[in-house]
């Protein structure tokens, strides 16, 4: 069963979703010559589905297709899943008329057309992938978040695809902490998943709540768990929650994106870059996404890769 419809746009989907395989494989969110996969639980059983596209980044078709779906439910599952995790909430249009007045920002939005930033779907998800990132290369991350999805996760086959639904609370609460070391996390970084992962599996830390929360409040309660400081909880703002008005200042990587675009390389402090991006008001998370996506071009520019 499936289900296609146009989305308004503008959406480079192709663009939107290639962060799943610029630092590697990724085996919860696979996507192969063109076509998207993903698992997600519909009353208590995991399916797998895929998502295909065509049309430029004004008018794209999607179609999701759920295999051996015999209900609507289920697509409607899957694509309301999809549309999340395409940004299609996030207001693009408005964002280049403010982008318009930045020498920056209005050229990225340019050779960028249609980009948006890919947001977790789910918020165990996210912050476990937020561990596995803390303080070491995304490459790297992506390594160890992989053995993580492919040893606790449930393998589905979709269009000769394997792909993994991502591990449930209640069974990284129950994980060895010996195992985790071998995935090449730190002990406290296996520490901080497990606890985590119990605290959700509890019900102690209700994560599906967070939503109905305001910024502060949503950084307070995720700063509270071990292992949580205000970079994890303002990338799950931003990155899960679709919130706009977000930027994460104290992350390496923007702040090099800022220095790049913005001062010619020169430091830049994390109040800095802060008093900065509040200009961009609803709009900052689109900005850092876009600074990071031209800071990347300009990377491979430089090392020959062309843009």
């Amino acid at each position: 069963m499936e289900a296609s419809f146009v989305v308004p746009g503008p959406l480079d989907v192709a663009g939107t979703l290639s962060r799943f395989h610029l630092w590697g494989e990724d085996p919860a969110n696979r996507l192969s010559k063109g076509v998207f996969r993903r698992a997600i639980k519909w009353n208590g059983r995991w399916r797998a589905y895929e998502l295909r596209w065509a049309g430029g980044p004004d008018s794209p078709r999607l179609t999701v297709s759920v295999p051996g779906a015999r209900r609507a439910a289920i697509v409607d599952a899957a694509v309301a899943e999809v549309r999340h995790i395409c940004g299609l909430d996030l207001d693009l249009p408005s964002f280049y008329a403010r982008a318009a007045g930045d020498a920056v920002l209005g050229g990225l939005a340019t050779r960028l057309y249609g980009l948006r930033p890919t947001l977790s779907p789910g918020a165990f998800e996210m912050l476990v992938g937020s561990v596995c990132a803390q303080q070491v290369n995304l490459a790297f991350a992506f390594t160890v978040r992989a053995r993580i999805v492919r040893r606790f996760g449930e393998p589905l086959l979709v269009g000769g695809e394997a792909v993994y639904s991502f591990p449930e609370p209640a069974v990284l609460a129950h994980a060895g902490l010996a195992e985790l070391r071998r995935m090449q996390l730190t002990v406290r970084k296996a520490e901080y998943v497990v606890g985590l992962a119990r605290r959700v599996a509890c019900g102690e830390l209700d994560l599906d709540r967070l939503r109905g929360r305001s910024n502060d409040e949503v950084i307070e309660e995720l700063t509270a768990v071990r292992g949580f400081g205000r970079w994890s909880a303002e990338w799950f703002l931003a990155r899960c929650l679709g919130r706009g008005d977000v930027c994460p200042a104290g992350d390496l990587a923007v702040r090099r994106a800022f220095e790049h675009f913005y001062t010619r390389g020169r430091a830049l402090g994390e109040p800095a870059i802060r008093r900065r991006a509040t200009r961009w008001g609803a709009h900052q998370n689109l900005a850092v996404h876009y600074l990071l996506a031209g800071r990347r071009l300009a990377a491979r520019a430089a090392a020959g890769g062309g843009a």
